[in-house]
């Protein structure tokens, strides 16, 4: 028996290395691509750069900058417009509460004197009985015109008024036209009525008060 190495080959381990050497080269790659891809990176790229590099672009690079602009320039457009009408309508406004405000003080001098003259009339005047009427009817509307100006609560003349005419209204209601007024209550009422007039004639009274 020969125990030493057998030099006959098996064939299907032959023709296995046979094709293993056939296909090998088809899947390795290339020498140079594999010295490549053993070899270390000298100079790595660092992350900042691929950060940078991956960046999405602002929206002034692609175009958006041109609507930016737009933008701004209609809304910078817009606030000089405004800015100009103020400016134009500026001395309509002013001339508006000026005009009111005059009105304001002749229908309160008006009121004022109606006043006066009615609650010292003698009760045997044969005219108090129109008298009352009209001056009823005059401060009704007085009261209903400038009760909802906010603005006028403040004044003192509307505050005198008010009060002198809620007095005026209500003893007549009560007592009837031709009851008189007592004295101490007419008197009140008609240094109410000069507090009022000062304060028109002092002019602390303007007419920014309708603003």
């Amino acid at each position: 028996m020969y125990h030493g190495r057998s030099i006959l080959r098996n064939p299907k381990t032959s023709q296995d290395k046979r094709i293993s050497r056939r296909v090998a080269p088809l899947l390795a790659p290339p020498a140079h691509v594999r010295r490549e891809m053993m070899r270390a990176p000298s100079s790595p790229v660092p992350t900042a750069v691929l950060t940078a590099a991956v960046k999405p672009l602002p929206r002034g690079a692609n175009g958006g900058g041109v609507s930016t602009g737009r933008r701004e320039v209609l809304t910078g457009g817009t606030g000089l417009g405004a800015a100009a009408l103020l400016l134009a309508l500026g001395p309509v406004v002013c001339g508006a509460a000026r005009a009111a405000d005059e009105e304001y003080v002749t229908e309160t001098k008006e009121v004022i004197g109606k006043v006066r003259s009615t609650i010292n009339l003698d009760k045997s005047d044969p005219t108090v009985a129109d008298a009352v009427a009209e001056l009823r009817e005059l401060s009704n509307s007085w009261v209903a015109k400038y009760r909802r100006e906010k603005s006028l609560l403040g004044r003192p003349s509307f505050r005198e008024m008010y009060s002198a005419l809620n007095a005026v209204s209500g003893h007549y209601i009560s007592f009837g036209p031709t009851a008189p007024i007592p004295a101490k209550r007419r008197a009140r009422i008609l240094e109410e009525m000069d507090t009022a007039e000062k304060a028109l004639l002092r002019g602390s009274e303007n007419a920014t008060s309708f603003l």
